[in-house]
């Protein structure tokens, strides 16, 4: 019999130019817009978030249900991972051979069933309907100018999985997903994004500990090129002090500020993470309204170890960092840590948003 691990090292990778009728592995969100709990209420039991759960609604059974029964129409497909959230669903699925259609049109079929099951039930005052729902939700949606409103109104979001490591990564965070939304709901206060904090005269958004500004000691993580050339050359010894003195003063308190870009950089922020010391890092993008942090940095953020800075807004089509924003980056995490600023002044001025 073929394990997992066998067969995931027989399925072909996307490349850049994505063949939507072929053999792949594909990430699929919907979200109902509105952002309303309709599918799902999320249950923390003991204040636990390892325990947290979601627990469907009756729209919320059927929405599975749809989603189950997709490799019934395309024999082609199947569902490797999914997450129903209160209020989005997650999907990782297989496409095991080259399909008449694209994977396009499946979502696109699944999504029209998901909205024509929307409306049904918004028009149902059975008790079917209701059930599993907060009076303010029920109330909200019967209200609305838009009732009787569909589910996943916007189209969804089709993300090919074509590079090694893709495909872990993604399992565990759909896996993971009650998980960290419970998390974000028991210490809101770190994952809230915070407009308008200005260190030093600068502002940024932040996201995290605002109390690490409190620590007056603090060094740039910065590994210069002219370290990596020399160990090219095959001594490494300046380089190697240099990291091990990063952690070195780690470990007696010293906060560690950097954008983290470079390959060394990221070792050394591993171990930091590791140890769970405190950290300031600077990010070229901002937070959006859900923003929460990447899978390696969740954690470090929900047990108050850090702070993440952006000095700029958020932009949704920012894909990669440029050589001009390292620069940038470095620089300001410089002005933060420079020895004339261990006392820095800064004040925030905190806009709320929506989890």
């Amino acid at each position: 019999m073929m394990t997992m691990e066998n067969e995931q090292n027989k399925w072909r990778w996307h490349g850049a130019n994505v063949v939507w009728r072929g053999v792949g592995i594909y990430h699929i969100t919907l979200t109902i817009p509105s952002r309303e709990p309709l599918l799902g209420t999320l249950v923390i039991p003991g204040n636990d978030p390892a325990q947290a759960k979601v627990e469907r609604t009756k729209l919320g059974n059927s929405i599975v249900e749809e989603l189950l029964h997709i490799p019934s129409y395309y024999p082609e497909i199947r569902i490797l991972q999914f997450c129903l959230m209160p209020d989005h669903l997650h999907a990782v699925i297989y496409v095991t051979r080259q399909m008449k259609n694209s994977i396009k049109m499946v979502v696109r079929s699944f999504w029209q069933g998901a909205k024509k099951l929307g409306r049904e039930y918004s028009l149902s005052d059975s008790p079917e309907f209701n059930s599993g729902f907060a009076d303010r939700e029920v109330n909200l949606a019967k209200n609305s100018s838009s009732y009787p409103f569909p589910v996943f109104t916007e189209m969804p979001f089709i993300r090919p999985l074509y590079r090694r490591g893709q495909l872990d990564a993604m399992m565990r965070y759909i896996r993971m997903n009650p998980q960290r939304l419970a998390t974000k709901r028991l210490k809101p206060d770190f994952f809230r994004v915070q407009h308008n904090v200005i260190i030093n005269g600068r502002k940024y958004n932040a996201v995290g500990n605002i109390a690490i500004l409190m620590n007056g000691s603090r060094k740039t993580v910065h590994v210069h090129r002219e370290l990596l050339d020399v160990a090219k050359q095959g001594d490494d010894e300046s380089l190697r002090d240099y990291m091990n003195g990063c952690i070195v003063a780690a470990r007696k308190g010293t906060v560690m500020v950097s954008p983290f870009i470079s390959p060394k950089e990221k070792e050394i922020l591993s171990v930091l993470l590791k140890e769970q010391h405190p950290i300031i890092y600077l990010t070229n993008n901002g937070f959006g309204e859900y923003y929460k942090p990447s899978d390696y940095l969740f954690d470090a953020v929900a047990t108050g170890h850090l702070l993440i800075l952006s000095p700029w807004p958020y932009n949704d089509s920012q894909k990669r960092i440029t050589r001009e924003e390292c620069v940038m980056l470095n620089n300001f995490a410089e002005e933060i840590a420079a020895p004339s600023n261990t006392t820095t002044d800064y004040k925030q001025n905190p806009v709320p948003q929506a989890e």
